[in-house]
């Protein structure tokens, strides 16, 4: 069978003549999608998708043939359930969406650095960041932080490194920020083109999971918060497949679990969907609505404003923890000043490791949340699919369940919120949760060098969980 496709590639148009013999009698879109899912990471994740196009189209990019192989399912015309009928016009549509998108959000850089992770890190300057974009941002620049939360004493030194782009000695100038450049292969891999850099609307709540995500979660509520602080052990959990994520982070919450709640969130995540491997990274999102049609991860929208030029946001840490050996984790603030104390602002900020101040996020872009939170949660979430059918084996925190404590199982530390006085002050009433505890569980406790603190995770599907 011989396929004509218009295909563009980022240097020139070509005309591309495609044979391909099919020596199977069946041939469905979820071998497809099970080929798609292995992407290069440490790990689990392999090239070999990129390896089977360059060899059917040597002189092309990996994206011109990856959309070759969409159109065409890889499927001789033998299903009469589905049209597999290539159409170039739909195809051509969603690159020039795509090439639009990207030309909007990777700005101009005075300077480009190559990470070893793959990553290419842009610095942009800093008024010209996705931020500025935003109507009622337009045209100014970015706040001076407010004062730190009383009871925290930062200590940040010059030579700290958290991400292995910084590793080789490489920065971005001050007036900059670093950015990790998006690629079209980023997103040709999402599920959605159209929501690139959105988690996927789903109805939410604090005590079930919902659309396939499981939790395990501490939490306190109640009143009201101003910010909160806490320590998280990094690990590098293995995730099933390229549609599922593992994450842990921090959640600042107010609103109902409907469609009006607002969150503000930071941690790590492993999302073979959006960064194409399995390493841990630091990542922001945001959301007035309930993961509707606002907010998004990192700087993939105009949001959240960067002021350091120390820290890209979406870039892989190191070092990580492993098993019966050396422990790392990574120290989170995220704090505002009382409107009284702070009418002109209120602006959500953080930190990230020892005192070092990434940015915030402006107060007008949220609703219940401009004043304060109500709900503050800590802890681990994954992505269960059931591709197979049966449960993930996607795992949480290290993989290995909360009993086996210190060097094996994850932890939260040192968990604080920030009152309306901007003292930083222990937790008085946490709560943990874990939804489906055979699969994923949790345990709290508390002692004077931790404070509040719990183990959490789970290797996902056992013999308790099927």
């Amino acid at each position: 069978m011989v396929i004509m496709c218009w295909m563009m590639d980022s240097w020139s148009n070509k005309w591309c003549s495609f044979y391909h013999t099919s020596r199977r009698r069946q041939c469905t879109q979820s071998q497809y999608a099970d080929s798609l899912a292995k992407q290069k990471a440490p790990g689990s994740f392999s090239s070999r998708m990129d390896s089977s196009s360059s060899s059917w189209c040597n002189n092309i990019s990996i994206f011109v043939c990856t959309l070759l192989v969409v159109s065409s399912s890889l499927c001789p015309a033998q299903s009469s359930d589905t049209n597999q009928t290539f159409k170039p016009q739909r195809e051509l549509h969603k690159l020039r969406f795509i090439r639009a998108h990207l030309q909007k959000i990777n700005k101009p850089a005075v300077k480009t650095i190559q990470s070893p992770d793959g990553d290419i890190i842009d610095c942009v300057l800093s008024h010209q960041q996705p931020a500025f974009d935003h109507p009622l941002w337009e045209g100014k620049k970015p706040l001076d932080p407010p004062e730190r939360p009383k009871g925290h004493s930062p200590a940040a030194m010059a030579s700290e490194n958290f991400q292995l782009w910084s590793l080789s000695g490489e920065s971005c100038p001050e007036g900059t920020i670093p950015i990790r450049r998006t690629t079209e292969q980023d997103m040709l891999r999402a599920s959605s083109v159209r929501r690139f850099g959105r988690k996927l609307r789903r109805h939410v709540r604090r005590d079930t999971s919902s659309n396939g995500h499981e939790h395990a979660v501490g939490y306190v509520s109640g009143e009201q918060y101003y910010g909160t602080k806490a320590s998280i052990n990094v690990w590098v959990p293995r995730v099933s497949n390229q549609y599922e994520f593992s994450l842990s982070q921090l959640w600042v919450i107010s609103g109902s679990f409907g469609d009006d709640l607002n969150t503000i969130e930071a941690g790590w995540q492993v999302s073979p969907e959006l960064y194409g491997d399995g390493y841990p990274r630091f990542f922001t999102y945001w959301t007035t609505d309930a993961y509707q049609a606002t907010g998004c991860y990192n700087l993939l929208c105009s949001g959240f404003v960067q002021t350091n030029n120390r820290i890209a946001i979406g870039a892989a840490i190191s070092p990580t923890s492993s098993y019966n050996g050396g422990q790392f984790d990574i120290s989170i603030l995220i704090w505002k000043i009382h409107l009284v104390q702070d009418p002109k602002h209120g602006n959500w900020w953080l930190e990230f490791g020892s005192g070092i101040l990434v940015g915030y996020w402006p107060s007008f872009l949220f609703t219940h949340l401009r004043d304060h939170a109500t709900m503050v949660q800590f802890g681990g979430e994954v992505v269960n699919s059931r591709q197979t059918g049966s449960h993930t084996s996607t795992q949480m925190g290290s993989g290995h369940f909360a009993g086996e404590g210190f060097g094996k199982a994850s932890y939260f530390r040192n968990l604080q919120v920030v009152d309306w006085d901007n003292n930083l002050i222990p937790l008085s009433n946490l709560k943990v949760l874990a939804d489906h505890p055979h699969c994923y569980d949790i345990q709290g406790g508390i002692n004077r060098v931790w404070g509040n603190y719990f183990y959490y995770g789970g290797p996902g599907r056992n013999v308790r969980c099927p």
